[in-house]
């Protein structure tokens, strides 16, 4: 069934208080895309961000950003008063995230909301503690742990818990109790107002594509309580981190960092940790999209303390037996293959075999003067085409910053007559296209340039940021995009 949808992250939403939340904005936000006649909105990962902001390193794989709880909501349930958080200072530009002033502000408002929550505990919060008990008792854990050593990576606690010894855990989980329960509560509050807002958007007609990095952070309860599942020495740090090799983008790579999976291990384990994250998922979101899924096939290694990632090699993953796994165990999930990148006969046996669509991106069929299998008229249909994703420019960025060939290549196939409305003319590409799915940034919509766009990849300190625009998601937008829409039987 063909569909359509737009990408922006819970961060990108407007909001009084500095980043976007599960609250009356994105509620909003769904009323547009029903009028735009759109049926998916996408995601970035939404978990607790660490160092650089980025919502692919997260504390955890499975646990939601406190940063998005809506505190308004809060408000109204009584558990907050609004005067111990209207009057504190969330931002210093509406249009971008300040992190610096969430990381300051945000946990101890929550606290007062744990305070009165203490008082009335509500039946299901003990239901949903049990149902979660496999990755939220080590998260809350680690998170106070976290607090308790001035936000240390775990690798610099002392020895005794850092290896998870039996004493030290009795020790700290009696320690830290209260510290413990409380970030128990605010997961239980941003599951239960995502939750709620996912029910809305899917009696709206809206699927929530969800993004799902293939690593996790170092410094995340899912290594700290699982390090036998990852490539790490006695001392408990990586041998080998993740990456990928150099292209035109980039000379010497990405360097990742993350730790490497012990494939070997994990398969001993029947690929438990990785089914139970996919079952959590699919609860998630309605459709899931894998990031650098050729890194199940063969994954790069680098040497650990490596400036770059030039003299990686690489090496063979569980391949489609992990999906052969998730399928027996969890049947059919609606997963998006991340395609992307050097692929390898191998790598495309492999999506094959699964079944899933891969992605294709317009922006790349313009690389040069010739066509490509990014060109629209060369796809299938169980593909998913995006104008560009996080990672790339917006497209009226892009257009701007062509090579003058590509860019005559581009006008003359796209059928660009007046620069003005040139992205939306690689938007109609996209919609037009035979793909299944079709998906564009936000800001592509929005006809904005390279200041809106989301990241840079290899670089730290400017992503993450964008915020929209309240005044943007207007009806007049809508109206365009539904006729843009309908034209296309989306």
């Amino acid at each position: 069934m063909r569909g359509s949808g737009l990408l922006l992250h819970i961060s990108s939403l407007p909001s009084p208080y500095g980043i976007g939340t599960l609250g009356k904005e994105a509620y909003d936000f769904i009323t547009f895309l029903k009028k735009a006649h759109q049926t998916y909105w996408q995601v970035l990962p939404l978990g607790p961000t660490s160092f650089g902001d980025s919502p692919y390193q997260t504390f955890s794989a499975f646990a939601g950003n406190p940063y998005f709880i809506d505190l308004d909501f809060l408000s109204e349930e009584g558990l907050l008063q609004k005067s111990e958080y209207d009057s504190l200072k969330w931002e210093t530009d509406a249009g971008k995230v300040n992190y610096q002033l969430q990381y300051e502000n945000r946990i101890g408002v929550l606290k007062h909301a744990f305070h009165r929550f203490l008082s009335v505990v509500p039946d299901n919060y003990h239901s949903f503690k049990k149902e979660n008990a496999s990755w939220l008792d080590d998260y809350s854990f680690f998170m106070a742990l976290k607090y308790h050593f001035d936000g240390q990576e775990w690798s610099l606690w002392e020895e005794d818990i850092k290896h998870r010894t039996l004493a030290a855990i009795n020790r700290y989980q009696q320690q830290l109790k209260k510290e413990i329960e409380f970030w128990t509560f605010v997961q239980f509050k941003f599951h239960e107002q995502w939750f709620r807002l996912k029910n809305y958007a899917n009696d709206c007609g809206i699927q929530f594509v969800g993004d799902m990095a293939i690593y996790v952070a170092y410094d995340s309860s899912d290594v700290w309580a699982n390090s036998a599942m990852f490539q790490l020495d006695e001392t408990k740090t990586p041998i080998e981190v993740a990456g990928v090799p150099g292209d035109a983008f980039t000379v010497e790579g990405q360097l990742w960092g993350n730790p490497l999976y012990d494939w070997d291990m994990m398969k001993r384990t029947g690929y438990k940790w990785w089914i139970d994250r996919v079952f959590f998922a699919k609860k998630m979101y309605d459709m899931i999209r894998i990031d650098h899924f050729r890194g199940f096939e063969s994954y790069y290694a680098v040497k650990n303390g490596s400036k770059n990632a030039i003299h990686g090699v690489w090496k063979k993953g569980p391949d489609i037996a992990l999906f052969d796994k998730i399928k027996e165990e969890l049947g059919d999930v609606n997963i998006i293959a991340e395609d992307l990148g050097f692929l390898t006969d191998e790598v495309e046996l492999m999506l094959r075999k699964s079944g899933y669509p891969g992605m294709k991106i317009v922006q790349f069929a313009f690389d040069s003067t010739e066509a490509n299998d990014y060109s629209p008229h060369n796809y299938h249909k169980n593909c998913i085409v995006y104008t560009g994703t996080h990672d790339n420019d917006t497209a009226e960025g892009w257009f701007s910053r062509m090579k003058p060939e590509n860019r005559v290549y581009a006008y003359r196939y796209l059928n660009v007559t007046d620069e003005k409305k040139r992205a939306w003319d690689l938007v109609r590409a996209a919609w037009a296209s035979v793909a299944d799915v079709a998906i564009c940034q936000m800001q592509d919509v929005l006809e904005l340039g390279s200041e809106a766009r989301m990241n840079i990849p290899s670089t730290v300190g400017t992503n993450w940021l964008w915020r929209i625009e309240k005044s943007n998601l207007n009806d007049n937008l809508a109206e365009r995009l539904k006729i843009l829409t309908k034209t296309y039987d989306r």
